[in-house]
């Protein structure tokens, strides 16, 4: 039996979702969400072989669930479901962890079938974004002149930075003390030549969006 944990902020979809994986008997839902906050909460306790996470929620992305999922248990495999051909958002989850990413329009069978492989530890990508994934590692991510100053870990804090969080959220997220985010933060400034927390927030959502 396969053990599967939903995310979607619409309960019309997630009851869908519940009655088209249940359908053969062999998937049983143990668990539902319908914001990020529940998800992150919820998920651990389920103890789910696969969950399938929306990517876009009132409260934050799928993403991120699946990023906090993986950091706690990495046996569970994800699958992100989306209604948009966003490539930022796809190798984001891809670098979150993801085993699956799939647009909202597939069909029900794929749906199922996609379930059963990543359960059975395989990954595969909805083959409209397929091309995507072949470009970008042809040709590597697109590039800012002033990310290339920072290193990865400066340049999430950054983007955390832009997302409005707090020194002490964005050490809760990285798990890290929150002197040594604060010490990030300066480094990051300084590299940038910025002189105010607002700017690097400005700057974040021009680089990030």
């Amino acid at each position: 039996m396969i053990r599967v944990f939903l995310l979607d902020d619409h309960e019309v979809v997630r009851r869908g979702l519940c009655e088209l994986l249940e359908r053969d008997g062999d998937i049983e839902v143990v668990g539902e969400a319908g914001s990020v906050a529940e998800a992150v909460r919820r998920i651990p306790a389920a103890r789910p072989d696969v969950a399938v996470l929306d990517a876009r929620l009132p409260d934050g992305d799928g993403v991120e669930v699946c990023r906090q999922v993986k950091a706690a248990d990495p046996n569970i495999a994800v699958v992100i479901l989306t209604s948009y051909e966003d490539d930022e958002t796809l190798f984001s989850a891809i670098e979150a962890g993801a085993a699956g990413f799939l647009l909202k329009q597939v069909r029900g069978n794929d749906l199922v079938e996609a379930v059963r492989k990543v359960a059975a530890g395989g990954s595969l990508l909805d083959a409209r974004v397929t091309g995507a994934v072949l470009e970008r590692l042809r040709t590597g991510p697109p590039k800012a002149p002033e990310l290339e100053l920072l290193s990865d870990q400066e340049r999430r804090i950054l983007e955390l930075i832009g997302e409005g969080l707090t020194n002490r959220e964005i050490a809760d997220r990285m798990h890290l003390a929150e002197k040594t985010i604060k010490n990030y933060v300066t480094r990051v400034l300084a590299k940038l030549g910025l002189q105010r927390r607002t700017q690097a927030a400005v700057l974040a959502s021009r680089l990030f969006r």
